[in-house]
């Protein structure tokens, strides 16, 4: 069933790309049948595991699962941060000349300036510094204090768990979600500034397709952990979990934390240097 799901979907995308309306449909269609058949799968899990059907070796292989998928994150987001690294650290200033006697540049590009960031006029396709960069010490500090403050309040709602104050693991969860969907939402704001008022889009250069892909990437994966956090708090409200059996809760404040690391590179690395 996932199989066909994920099939489905990029055959709408597929289609949706090359110009044909339908292909939306297609798309949305396939992420049904991917949600459902998480929804089936997730659901016989929690099933189970509340049902005592789960022995310790069990325990372990969630655990180890859990920890394999988050170093995929970690590689997934590191070929990013490389291309980042590669693109700003190495190919500006091998374009610059740097190294060499003479650069190329001084007969296709005179104007060419070697500096970060860097953007092309899709027009007249010139490279040039990029001049309006969103400020880090603007909405970005302020998702970054968001996120680190989610990080202390799913923290202490592990602690209530663990002494079994189920009104305190309640109320932090809720709040440590509310501030994902806060920083989405500001997110979102942010990418709508950056295409209306400041021209920064994926056709600018390498700067906006490294800035998309690196905060559009982690700001899926926080819609994802927030999603994940409302799961468990609804769990949570339901009875589930006990101070000595609550795996998924784990795997979850795991993956939060593992968002919150990546933001703190990516807020230093793409907003403020």
């Amino acid at each position: 069933m996932g199989s066909v799901g994920l099939f489905t979907v990029f055959l709408g995308a597929a289609i949706w790309l090359n110009g044909f309306g339908a292909g939306s449909v297609i798309m949305i269609v396939g992420f049904m049948i991917f949600a459902m058949m998480l929804q089936g799968w997730f659901g016989t899990v929690i099933r189970e595991s509340e049902a005592g059907t789960y022995n310790k070796q069990v325990d372990v292989s969630f655990r180890w699962g859990m920890f394999w998928f988050i170093f995929s994150e970690v590689m997934f987001f590191a070929a990013f941060f490389g291309a980042l690294f590669y693109a700003r650290i190495l190919s500006v200033p091998w374009l610059g000349g740097a190294g060499a006697e003479f650069s190329t540049h001084q007969f296709l590009w005179p104007e060419f300036s070697a500096s970060w960031p860097m953007s092309v006029t899709p027009d007249a396709g010139k490279w040039s510094m990029y001049e309006h960069i969103i400020p880090a010490w603007g909405v970005p500090a302020v998702n970054t204090f968001i996120l680190l403050s989610s990080g202390v309040t799913v923290t202490i709602a592990h602690w209530a768990l663990k002494k079994n104050s189920r009104p305190a693991l309640c109320w932090w969860l809720f709040a440590t979600l509310t501030l994902g969907f806060l920083f989405v939402g500001l997110q979102a704001m942010e990418y709508a500034h950056a295409y209306q008022d400041l021209g920064l889009t994926l056709n600018s250069g390498i700067y906006g397709t490294t800035f998309f892909m690196l905060t559009g990437f982690h700001g899926m994966h926080v819609t994802v952990g927030a999603t994940m956090l409302t799961v468990i708090w609804l769990r949570s409200l339901s009875g589930h979990f006990k101070p000595d059996h609550h795996f998924g809760f784990e795997a979850v404040a795991w993956y939060w934390h593992f968002v919150d690391v990546v933001w703190l590179f990516l807020f230093v690395f793409v907003y403020w240097l």
